[in-house]
Formats: C-alpha cells, sequence, structure tokens
C-alpha cells in the first residue's frame, strides 16, 4: 500500500546515502591513481609531523654584492615561494623565514624535489646583437651566417612558439594571424649601428654593442671584485682582453691565445663581475662558466648581457625590452602538435611593448643585429631569457600583436613549474640552496598515538552514555557517528589523490572537533522530539514535527561552524590551514548523514513497537507523560 500523500518515503533517502557510499569507495579503490594493495589504496596521504618529510633551506642573496635582502622583499619571496609549493596540493606545507636570510620549506614525503620553488624566474625578452663560439676553446668565430636556430613567421595559426627540438638544439617558431596574432615585448625604438666608438652614455634604447657599452657606474664591491680579477689573470690579460672589439679570432693570432688564457681558469663568480663584452669577446670564456654564474648575474634589464643557448652557442643581448612583470598570466597547455607549451597573457602595456620589439627585430632598425645573429631569413632573433639561461631565440618574421607561447621540449611537468613560476611572479630576492634533509615524524607518530586513543576513549564515553540515556535512539546515534566516518575517511583518501589534501595532527584536530558539532545535533533533534511527546502527540506523528522544528536549529549551528572553517581557512596558514579545512570537510558530511540517514532511520523506527516503550526507545519520561495527559476522566456519579 502506497503511503500517503505528502508521508516521507525513507527508503529513498537511504537509497541515497548508499548510492554516494559506493560511488565513493569505487573512487578510493580504483580512480585517482589507486594503485597496490587494497590495504596501501585505503592509506590517506600523511603529513610532515606523521610520516616525516623534506625541509629545505634556501639563503636569501642580493644578486652578486651579498647584501642581505629587505625585510619587505624577504617576505615577499616568502610569500611567491609559498604559493608555488601549494601549486603542489593542499598539501600542508610550511613556509617559513629563519633570520634576515633564510627561507625554511617543509613539505611531507622524503626526497621531494623542491629545487624549482626557489628559482628566482624572472623573464627577460631581448634581441640577440651578436653570436660566438661558446666552447671556451681557442675556436675562430661562428660563419657569418650561422643555421638559425629557429624562426618566427605571420600564418593564421597566431602563435609564438619558440621549440627546442629533441636533439636539443634550438628550432623555435612564432607565428601572428591576421587578427591579432600572438606574441609580446617592448617598445620599438631605433637601435644604435654597432660601433667600437660607441659612448659609455649611450641611452637605454640603444643596442650598440661596443666595449663601453656597459661601462656605466657599478656598486664597489663588484669594482673590487673586477679589480681583484685583474689581478688573478694579469695586467697583460687584462689589457688584452679590454682591447677587443669583437670575439678573437685566436687562429689568427696564436700569441693572443696564450695572453687570454687566465680567463678560462676564472671561475663562474669572477666571470660574473666582468663586463658583459668582455664575456662576449674573450673566447677563453666558455659557457661552463657563464651558465654556473650565481642567480641574477644578468637580471639588469637596462644593461647588454651576455648569455648560452644549449651550452655551445655565446649571445651578446640587448637591454631587456619586455619583462616578466608585462606578463598577466601563464598556463601549461597542449599545442596542436599535442606538445606541451607555456601560454603567456600579456597586460594592456606589455602587449605593445612586444608588437614594437618584434617590429624592431623584424626590420633589424638601426642595423643592431650583427650578421652572426641574424636568422636563415636575415631577420633578428628574440632570446627568452628565464633566470641565467635562454630558453629559446626565434627569429622574428613579422610584427607580432597577441600573445604569445613558449614551447620547447617541456614535460607536462616542466611547463606547469614553468607556468607556475611566471604566474605567481618573479622573487623580488635570489637564492640558493644550502640544506636539503629528509626529517623523521617519530615525535608525531607518538602524539598521533595518544591522540587517536584518546579520541577512542572519549567516542566510547558518548557511545555509553548515549545508550544509556537514550537506549534505542543511541544505537542511531552510534551508526550516524560510524557512517560520518566512512564518509570522512573516503573522502580524504580521494581528496589526497586529488588535490594532495595532507592529513596532519591539526586536520585529526579538526575532525574531532567536529564530532562535538554532530552530538549537539542529536541532542537537539531527540530533546525536541520528547518535547512534542509531552505535548500530547503520539511518537509517530512527533517525529515529523520535531524534526522539522529541530531542522532550522541544526542547520544553522552546522553554517555557523562551517563559516568559521571557511574564514579560518582564508586567513591563517600552514597546519592551522589543514585544521580548517578537515573541520569543514567533517560538518558538510555531517549534514549529509542528518538528512540522509538520521531523519529517515528515525521515521522507520517510529513505525515499530519497540518505538513505543518508554523502556526501549529512550524517550524516558515523555511516554507516560502523555499516557497520564491522554487518559479519560473518571466521570462523576448523577444523582438519582
Amino acid at each position: 500500500m502506497a503511503p500517503p500523500q505528502g508521508q516521507m518515503r525513507p527508503g529513498r533517502q537511504l537509497a541515497v546515502l548508499g548510492f554516494i557510499f559506493v560511488v565513493l569507495y569505487l573512487l578510493v579503490f580504483f580512480a585517482g591513481g589507486a594503485s597496490g594493495s587494497w590495504k596501501d589504496r585505503l592509506e590517506p596521504r600523511l603529513g610532515l609531523d606523521l610520516i616525516g618529510g623534506t625541509r629545505v633551506t634556501l639563503e636569501a642573496t642580493n644578486s652578486v654584492d651579498g647584501k642581505p635582502p629587505t625585510a619587505d622583499n624577504l617576505e615577499e619571496a616568502r610569500q611567491i615561494i609559498e604559493s608555488r609549493v601549494n601549486a603542489f596540493g593542499v598539501a600542508e606545507a610550511e613556509v617559513v623565514t629563519e633570520g634576515n636570510r633564510n627561507i625554511v620549506i617543509s613539505l611531507p614525503g622524503e626526497n621531494r624535489n623542491l629545487d624549482d620553488v626557489g628559482e628566482a624566474a624572472e623573464l627577460r625578452f631581448r634581441k640577440v646583437l651578436k653570436a660566438a663560439d661558446g666552447s671556451g676553446t681557442a675556436a675562430a668565430p661562428p660563419a657569418a651566417t650561422p643555421t638559425p636556430s629557429g624562426a618566427a613567421s605571420p600564418t593564421p595559426s597566431g602563435s609564438a612558439a619558440p621549440k627546442v627540438t629533441p636533439s636539443g638544439s634550438a628550432a623555435p617558431k612564432a607565428t601572428s594571424s591576421p587578427s591579432g596574432g600572438q606574441g609580446g615585448m617592448a617598445p620599438a625604438s631605433p637601435s644604435a649601428t654597432p660601433s667600437p666608438a660607441a659612448s659609455a652614455s649611450a641611452s637605454p634604447s640603444a643596442a650598440a654593442p661596443s666595449p663601453s657599452a656597459s661601462a656605466e657606474p657599478v656598486p664597489a664591491s663588484i669594482e673590487q671584485q673586477r679589480k681583484a680579477v685583474e689581478q688573478k689573470v694579469g695586467a697583460a690579460a687584462w689589457q688584452a682582453a679590454n682591447g677587443l672589439q669583437a670575439p678573437a679570432d685566436l687562429t689568427a693570432d696564436p700569441s693572443l691565445a696564450d695572453k687570454l688564457k687566465p680567463f678560462g681558469t676564472l671561475s663562474p663568480q669572477e666571470v660574473a663581475v666582468l663586463p658583459a663584452q668582455m664575456q662576449f669577446n674573450v673566447p677563453t670564456i666558455g659557457c661552463a662558466q657563464l651558465d654556473q654564474r650565481p642567480p641574477a648575474s644578468i637580471s639588469d634589464p637596462k644593461q647588454q648581457v651576455v648569455s648560452c643557448e644549449d651550452g655551445a652557442s655565446k649571445y651578446l643581448l640587448d637591454q631587456a625590452k619586455v619583462l616578466g612583470t608585462d606578463v598577466s598570466d601563464a598556463d601549461a597547455v597542449l599545442d596542436q602538435t599535442n606538445s606541451w607549451v607555456v601560454s603567456l597573457d600579456f597586460t594592456g602595456g606589455g602587449q605593445g611593448k612586444w608588437t614594437a620589439l618584434t617590429r624592431e627585430a623584424f626590420n633589424n632598425e638601426g642595423q643592431a643585429c650583427d650578421a652572426t645573429a641574424l636568422g636563415q631569413d636575415g631577420k633578428c632573433r628574440v632570446a627568452v631569457v628565464l633566470d641565467n639561461e635562454i630558453v629559446s631565440s626565434p627569429e622574428i618574421q613579422g610584427v607580432l600583436t597577441g600573445n604569445s607561447q613558449i614551447t620547447g621540449n617541456f614535460t607536462q611537468k616542466d611547463a606547469s613549474t614553468l607556468a607556475g613560476q611566471l604566474r605567481y611572479g618573479a622573487l623580488p630576492v635570489t637564492f640558493e640552496q644550502q640544506e636539503a634533509q629528509n626529517v623523521t615524524a617519530t615525535l608525531g607518530a607518538s602524539h598521533l598515538r595518544a591522540g587517536l586513543l584518546a579520541a577512542g576513549i572519549g567516542m566510547l564515553l558518548v557511545i555509553i552514555y548515549a545508550f544509556f540515556y537514550y537506549r534505542l535512539l543511541g544505537s542511531v546515534i552510534f551508526l550516524s557517528l560510524i557512517l560520518s566516518a566512512l564518509l570522512v575517511f573516503g573522502a580524504l583518501v580521494v581528496l589526497g589523490r586529488q588535490i594532495g589534501f595532507t592529513l596532519t595532527l591539526a586536520g585529526i584536530a579538526g575532525m574531532i572537533v567536529s564530532l562535538g558539532v554532530a552530538a549537539d545535533s542529536f541532542v537537539i533533534y531527540f530533546e525536541r522530539l520528547k518535547d512534542e511527546i509531552r505535548e500530547g502527540r503520539s511518537p509517530r506523528s512527533a517525529v515529523p514535527r520535531a524534526w522539522i522544528r529541530a531542522r532550522r536549529t541544526i542547520i544553522s549551528a552546522n553554517a555557523i561552524t562551517l563559516l568559521s572553517a571557511v574564514v579560518l581557512y582564508v586567513v591563517s596558514v600552514g597546519t592551522v590551514k589543514g585544521f580548517a579545512f578537515a573541520l569543514g570537510l567533517a560538518t558538510v558530511l555531517d549534514l549529509v548523514v542528518v538528512f540522509l540517514f538520521r531523519h529517515p532511520i528515525m521515521t522507520m523506527f517510529a513505525r515499530t513497537r519497540a518505538f513505543l516503550s518508554p523502556r526501549v526507545s529512550g524517550l524516558g519520561r515523555a511516554l507516560p507523560a502523555r499516557t497520564q495527559q491522554t487518559q479519560p476522566r473518571n466521570p462523576r456519579a448523577k444523582e438519582a
């Protein structure tokens, strides 16, 4: 017989709850990277305090002068590094400052690779002015028209994509569509013609590579280091290097090779303090030294710099006309060839700079690009420089007026890492890794055992009291807590695989606190049920009425807890964020159990005979009180 219209169908809610359990545990056992034995698939992702992890100490420096960073710069760097680390997932990472130089990163899981998070990620777009051999041996300069490393041509596809072939040689290309294309760089100011006599006071837009082009005032500490390098190589070698107007051909002048030989013994730190023209013109300074220079050695956008591509070609690069700050967003995406690329979106001002730079490179304004630096079609190339390295150097074959793609021999991880570095911004401070170690969780494991023991004892006392006070209704409390625990556990396993959520002691504390909220909802519902029975209603009719009145209070209480968890998650960091996340998750799942199990099962109990018995149901004195109220009064005997 069908239930009357408007009457609840508890079987439907219980069926929905069962469906949720089936889907959740199918995900636990068979989806999201589940592997290993059945036991392994049931293991949640544990945090640093429970299973140990990796701790890395980064020491901050300020370019090559060694000055400590300001407190504001160090804090800004900490926030950027924290954003990069959190890109691994909600993993309870801790990023804190230590002293006035160090940042300490702690991440769950041993042997985690954190090499990339401390990189400056300073992006620069620089025009290639000259090219030379970077082997560091006594070889002649490259031919006047070398095999180009790439091309950028306007095509309907509309993408600027410097590309690196699997062999390691650069083969970039950039394309532009008629509707705007893709690409981006600095304003197009005409570059001066290269001349040995270029003035030291040349304007920032001048691209003339001359020995004195970078002879601008330098910090005293760098000048002192240059003098120390001059003494190390000797006056004869220094004078010979200073007199070079172009890369020396050592095969034509063997005596010059002997004079310049001491430069091949310099360390990367010593090479970094040399003028850019000297780094480029001295053939005994090779890419092995240039690639190992300290971070931020070529970060000044107003200076011409020297950098290498593929460890073999040495380039003299113009001032940076487009910077990483001109990039508004970066994403790792698959291109039409199913290769991973980094898509760049420029800011409004950055887009204009990119268009101007590609126009300048395409027209070779001022003949700034030497014949050795031109591509196969005789156009200038633009180097994409990340920190001290050239990612690629495409030949520009059209004026590009849209966004860009940086492509190379990227894996998904490489592209995502680079995109994250560019998205979260360049670090205002450069870092060197001082220490990396694995830490154990001996203390955390001991605390975990103590915490779980305390939680177990508390749960046992709650259940004993529930059965003593509510009797049959105590079984509803017990089953509800079991179902909530199973839902939370399954969600932890799935979220650990999907978003990297890591369970820590703080997270366990958040879930234990949520049990108190769940217990409050039981009390609210059951006491309201007793009130309805005392008012004269039957237990069967009192259940839905008590639910309607208690539901508002239960939702309000859980909403306040959930709101508190959200606010705490937004404003907190580290383990406190994990506490808030776990508290909010457990609160939401408790509401699911309230609506899909507790109320339906109470409706089913209300239809049983046991529910009408005060000794069995746990309604206690409510039923006897109702019985007394509903007993008929004895009629008075009428007088005859």
